[in-house]
């Protein structure tokens, strides 16, 4: 099992648009509609098959439902070339979000498109937007990985999530970037930063 780091986007950085299919609802769903009127908004770049995502899966549901009532809103989107990796092509990413209990959209970047405007390099690879649309935080969920034998608490994303609940709070001071699996690129497509 390969680990691959994020590549830790400039704080501050303008939440990067995107509109995508959402493999639950079956509807196409716009960036700027999920962060209308939230306090923050966590983007995260998953996958069905990667087994950093499968060790934080149960922790990824609770925390949307400990947060949505707080005013943050969550979006998951899943880049995966589908013809290497059939496993986490739309109709699977369905029946996952169903089994893992999540409460937020899982969307299709079929053409990796949202993955490059993120930077997004691993699966899991966690953002937090504030109310303005600024990055806020970046990196890891906590310092669990597959086989630590510790169980995933969403330390870090759930300290992020509080400061940016507090009205004028700085960024936490530290950021340490996900681990996981690299976004399985297509063929040719792989942008400069994943190499």
């Amino acid at each position: 099992m390969s680990a691959t780091a994020s590549t830790m986007l400039p704080l501050g950085t303008n939440m990067p648009g995107f509109m995508l299919p959402d493999t639950v609802s079956g509807k196409l769903v716009r960036s700027s509609d999920l962060a209308k009127g939230k306090r923050a908004m966590v983007v995260m770049f998953i996958c069905n098959h990667c087994p950093y995502v499968k060790h934080v899966r149960d922790e990824l549901a609770r925390l949307a439902r400990d947060y949505a009532p707080k005013g943050i809103g969550f979006a998951a989107i899943s880049s995966n070339d589908v013809s290497e990796y059939p496993d986490d092509g739309p109709e699977l990413m369905k029946r996952e979000a169903a089994e893992a209990g999540y409460t937020f959209p899982y969307l299709y970047d079929e053409d990796q498109g949202a993955a490059k405007s993120y930077r997004a390099a691993c699966t899991p690879d966690f953002y937090v937007f504030d109310s303005e649309g600024k990055l806020f935080y970046r990196g890891q969920l906590d310092e669990t990985r597959p086989r630590s034998g510790a169980p995933a608490n969403g330390k870090d994303l759930r300290h992020a999530l509080e400061m940016v609940l507090r009205t004028g709070a700085s960024p936490p001071e530290r950021q340490m970037p996900s681990i996981g699996c690299n976004i399985k690129w297509k063929a040719g497509r792989d942008p400069d930063y994943a190499k």
